[in-house]
């Protein structure tokens, strides 16, 4: 289980990393300051920085954690100029995102970050569902079904690929709204209902089965994921 270290002084922000993080398999070390963020470098597999700490500004702790070796970093941070963000790549960090983010873009980002310094190719193509009836390709944000490919929205995607994260768990409105537009909208969740119904008017007859709804709860995927 790799150790990922989340530096970053906004509580509501370092908990929702922390949650994603866990949920997608890590082990989730959070600290909001940068002099205690040096004492636990060792213990980290990847460094998540925000740049913009109280005590010490995160270029500093970049530069240290550059200077010890390979240890790989993600740059998250409000910062969003261009040459801020060649700044943070020049310093040595492996990505760069910047404030407003989706969570679940993050985990992805770790999970790349972490296949390419680990030497082990990113999985590469779709993922299959229903025996084949869903196929989901990450890489391209492209999705189909029965063979055909579904002109989706990238919210209606982002649900898509949502729900197929762990088929068969059922995802609150809430959890929906973080995974696909990110922290900040939170006031969007009243709109999910809309996009999910957009989205299964383009899975045809069947949408509701593909994507299902559990009352009072929120949704899920309807259909199990294929053996590889």
């Amino acid at each position: 289980m790799p150790t990922v270290l989340v530096v970053e002084d906004e509580r509501d922000i370092r908990e929702l990393l922390r949650r994603y993080l866990e949920r997608a398999g890590f082990f989730a070390l959070t600290t909001p300051s940068g002099a205690e963020a040096l004492t636990l470098l060792s213990a980290a597999d990847l460094v998540i920085l925000d740049l913009g700490l109280p005590d010490i500004d995160g270029t500093d702790i970049l530069r240290e954690i550059h200077a010890l070796g390979t240890l790989p970093v993600i740059v998250l941070t409000a910062r969003s100029t261009t040459e801020d963000r060649i700044h943070g790549l020049e310093l040595g960090a492996d990505d760069y995102v910047t404030k407003p983010f989706s969570p679940a873009e993050v985990v992805l980002r770790v999970q790349a970050v972490l296949h390419r310094h680990s030497g082990v190719p990113a999985e590469a193509g779709p993922v299959s569902y229903g025996d084949g009836r869903l196929r989901i390709d990450e890489g391209s944000h492209q999705a189909w079904l029965d063979g055909l490919l579904l002109d989706l929205t990238p919210t209606e995607w982002g649900l898509l690929a949502a729900v197929a994260t762990a088929p068969g768990r059922v995802y609150s409105r809430y959890e929906l709204v973080n995974r696909v537009r990110g922290y900040e909208y939170a006031g969007y969740e009243r709109t999910i209902d809309s996009h999910i119904k957009n989205l299964r008017r383009k899975l045809g007859a069947t949408g509701a089965d593909v994507v299902q709804t559990v009352l009072g709860v929120g949704y899920r995927l309807g259909l199990t994921q294929d053996r590889p």
